[in-house]
């Protein structure tokens, strides 16, 4: 089994700065993808980035300029550098792993950001 661990959430103003952070423990392989999502209140759960074990990564379009995704194989974790954070970043965030066919989620972490 693989469980995730989300920290770094909270309370931040318009244009400030937060890192969240996602330790990944269990059966990890070496070769997965560790991605950040998010929900908002009454919209679909999105992608805001992704990183594959070998460092490629992938951006929605409306984070690409200000979250910044990375990872460390040794520690499993993954990270987001979220900057120039604006109100409708408001949203819980999720932890994914993608591993030989299987997805897992963390239990999500909350970021609100006030005008």
């Amino acid at each position: 089994q693989v469980q995730l661990v989300e920290s770094g959430g909270g309370l931040v103003q318009t244009g400030g700065s937060l890192r969240l952070s996602c330790a990944a423990s269990g059966s990890i392989f070496s070769i997965n993808v560790m991605g950040w999502y998010r929900q908002a209140p009454g919209k679909q759960r999105e992608l805001v980035a992704d990183i594959a074990s070998g460092g490629n990564t992938n951006y929605a379009d409306s984070v690409r300029a200000r979250f910044t995704i990375s990872r460390d194989n040794a520690k499993n974790t993954v990270y987001l550098q979220m900057n120039s954070l604006k109100p409708e970043d408001t949203a819980v965030y999720y932890c994914k792993l993608y591993q030989r066919h299987s997805e897992y989620w963390g239990q999500g972490t909350q970021v609100t950001v006030s005008s």
